[in-house]
């Protein structure tokens, strides 16, 4: 896919592995990590203690050597690099830690002059962007307070502060939120999701916080040194949830009030119907599942409107496509909000047809809308659908927005398959029995 914007992600990592120990202590903390991180993405691993999370921080942050693989850092390989590389690389990253690391014998406007550089102590100009930074953080009235006398989470937000206030083309964040109430924690995040906006910063966060979970561009597990998609790890262990969360959506009438629900809810909502979906396409029987027809065309129409909601785009729209019978029809759209599968639609060389019949991402000339067709692959791993987006109404499309876009519509693959697979069960049922007029 072309895109106007960056052409290269800020941080990429491929096939990288990590040990500890040796002998027979050794131990994988990461196995065969791949993962790009483009400028203005905001990328949030979770997982469980012990599964690498904070080995992936220091490697990417150039503070832990590279043992196996690539791992490239602002167009730097980290694998082999000097220590002067690494130092230099160091330089446009900001980096939260769950300790602290504050100087016990700085205030915290000091600590945060600090990052500023070797003069930062004594510069006017510096002292100013620190309380700045501080204000932000909700700590100008703690500035000439050391660290002993400050509590936990202001601890925390003097840190995240000394993190920020050079404005990082990277950040590193290892649970930043732990220690801070709900309305902190939130100051913080859209504190780091202004930078990522306003300055195209990469930023990579860590944490086990779901209250923050929604400031993600895309979420990533990481469990035993593997990293998976947020919905394919909470897919890999649902159970058959289905019955369950039908009857209890059903009892609190929210069926159709999919889109009020927090960024966080929605993610593990959607990993679960991935798996249920798999399961429908696994049953040979399901009489008794019609009620499950609704239930799927609002999750279509829901995952539409908020995957288009991720990175801006003006309007979306979700087609069924069978490419043998050259067949094209529009399944939902944002533009009318509603299940429209009667319309059919021109099966000639629209860009949602040339994404179909290549595979690939596809983004429009200007001439053509400046549209962003992503293909939808079903259980076979074969193209049944394409997810569009028209550009944001202030711009074009870039690299970051593709990718973001394409991760979130990913899962649409099988729940779009289970509502064709529902409209031919239900066409077999209205078809007249043999011998029978129409």
């Amino acid at each position: 896919m072309t895109a106007a914007g960056p052409s290269k992600p800020t941080i990429s990592i491929r096939n990288v592995s990590h040990f500890y120990g040796a002998g027979a202590l050794r131990k994988q903390a990461l196995q065969s990590i791949d993962l790009d991180i483009w400028p203005g993405e905001i990328i949030v691993v979770t997982g469980p203690s012990g599964s690498g999370k904070t080995t992936m921080l220091t490697l990417t942050g150039a503070l832990r050597t590279v043992q196996y693989g690539s791992l490239r850092v602002l167009g730097q390989e980290l694998k082999g690099a000097r220590y002067r590389k690494q130092i230099l690389v160091r330089a446009n990253i900001g980096y939260i830690f769950q300790a602290q690391n504050l100087l016990s014998s700085l205030t915290a406007c000091q600590n945060v002059q600090m990052s500023l550089g070797p003069g930062g102590l004594i510069s006017p100009r510096a002292r100013k962007a620190a309380l700045t930074m501080l204000d932000a953080v909700g700590l100008r009235h703690r500035a000439q307070y050391l660290p002993r006398h400050m509590s936990g989470g202001e601890c925390q937000r003097v840190a995240i502060a000394r993190a920020l206030v050079r404005q990082p083309r990277i950040v590193l964040a290892d649970e930043p939120t732990s220690v801070l109430d709900r309305k902190t924690g939130r100051a913080v995040v859209e504190l780091l999701r202004q930078l990522a906006r306003k300055q195209s910063c990469a930023i990579l966060l860590v944490t086990h916080d779901n209250r923050i979970l929604d400031v993600a561009d895309r979420i990533l597990e990481l469990e035993d040194g593997k990293l998976s998609s947020f919905a394919g790890a909470s897919s890999a262990s649902a159970p058959d949830l289905l019955p369950v969360l039908m009857a209890q959506r059903s009892e609190k009438g929210q069926l159709d009030d999919w889109r009020a629900l927090s960024a966080a809810a929605f993610h593990d909502l959607l990993g679960r119907l991935t798996v249920e979906s798999q399961h429908f396409l696994n049953a040979i029987d399901m009489d008794g599942r019609h009620a499950a027809e609704p239930l799927f065309q609002s999750v279509l129409e829901a995952v539409l409107a908020r995957a288009r909601d991720v990175r801006g785009a003006g309007q979306a729209a979700l087609f069924g496509i069978d490419l043998e019978r050259r067949i094209l029809h529009m399944r939902c759209t944002t533009e009318n909000g509603g299940s429209i599968p009667q319309n059919q639609a021109p099966f000639d060389n629209r860009p949602a047809v040339r994404a179909a019949e290549s595979r690939a991402p596809l983004l429009a000339p200007a001439g053509e809308g400046g549209l962003l067709c992503l293909p939808l692959f079903d259980s076979q791993n074969r193209v049944h659908g394409v997810v569009q987006f028209s550009p944001p109404k202030d711009g074009s499309f870039t690299g970051a927005d593709g990718n973001a876009l394409r991760d979130f519509t990913r899962p649409l693959g099988l729940i779009l398959e289970v509502c064709q697979c529902l409209d031919d069960r239900h066409r077999v049922a209205k078809a007249p029995a043999s011998g029978e007029s129409a």
